[in-house]
């Protein structure tokens, strides 16, 4: 279900279900976290979501100083909205092909994991899948932090496997 954020005239941004307003940044962090959001005007109830996306990444662009190519934003101006769809055409068809790589590799880590005799990894089936409100980040951390615990122990025990052979 879409989080649903009501921007008004005075371009404050409101949360529907958090119940409080919010702010950009706060908007990009729930997005981060996979929160579907929807954005639209209070008044005319016009979806806006597309615009404020837009706007989380200029802003970050600016931010950052490393942004879009202006060679490339003047073409991207320059033949207008064919230009425009093919762009986002593309740019949606690479990133189905990331998402469809992670898959894969996940999947291809699973079952490699499985045969070292690990078991099944928590989250490694299904990373996609995020716990309410816990950051995409913190899981992997909690994840890399248990996976390296088990490293260490199976390293422990393979050395006195080893000490005791001698």
């Amino acid at each position: 279900m879409a989080y649903v954020i009501k921007r008004y005239s005075n371009r404050k941004l409101y949360d529907t279900q958090e119940s409080r307003y919010v702010t950009l940044e706060e908007i990009e962090e729930m997005v981060r976290a996979g929160k579907e959001i929807s954005v639209v005007d209070a008044a005319s109830g016009e979806d806006l979501t597309a615009v404020t996306l837009t706007q989380i990444i200029l802003e970050n662009q600016r931010s950052h100083r490393s942004g879009l190519p202006t060679a490339f934003l003047h073409q991207l101006i320059k033949h207008g909205e064919a230009w425009q769809e093919f762009v986002q055409r593309s740019m949606k068809s690479s990133l189905e092909g990331v998402v469809s790589n992670q898959r894969e590799m996940e999947r291809v880590f699973q079952e490699w994991a499985s045969r070292a005799g690990w078991g099944m990894i928590p989250g490694a089936a299904r990373a996609d899948t995020k716990r309410d409100g816990e950051p995409d980040a913190d899981r992997l951390r909690e994840e890399v932090t248990s996976l390296r615990e088990r490293l260490r122990s199976l390293e422990e025990r393979l050395e006195k496997r080893k000490s005791q052979a001698k």
